[in-house]
């Protein structure tokens, strides 16, 4: 166990030592190539002009969003009602599609619970 330690802290150490030598080069490097999206000064009213935008972009992307939620429902409607003629690729990809979506459901409820899989902390 001692030596598990013992390698586990060397590689580390070696790990924080490239950290050290690379890190602050990478993050000149992104700040260069992103300067475009810097604002300057970066003061508070300046975050919350940006904050606002966001907000209200995202507003307005909603008409968009809903009509392509309808559009995707219609083609999931149309599939069902040609089942007869649904390929197994098809079937397969929306029984994944159908296990992911579970398995996300699981976790946020593992995450919810307080990362327990037996129940509520009561």
């Amino acid at each position: 166990m001692a030596s598990k330690l013992l390698q586990f802290q060397s590689k580390a150490s070696e790990a924080s030592k490239l950290v050290a030598k690379h890190g602050t080069s990478y993050y000149k490097q992104l700040l260069e190539q992103n300067k475009q999206y810097i604002q300057e000064p970066p003061t508070i009213e300046k975050c919350n002009e940006l904050s606002k935008q966001l907000f209200y972009t995202r507003l307005a992307s909603i008409p968009g969003r809903t009509e392509s939620f309808w559009k995707e429902l219609d083609y999931v409607k149309n599939l069902w009602k040609n089942r007869k003629e649904l390929k197994v690729e098809d079937a397969g990809i929306a029984a994944l599609f159908g296990m992911e979506c579970f398995a996300w459901f699981c976790a946020g409820e593992i995450v919810g619970r307080g990362f327990t899989f037996t129940g509520y902390y009561v």
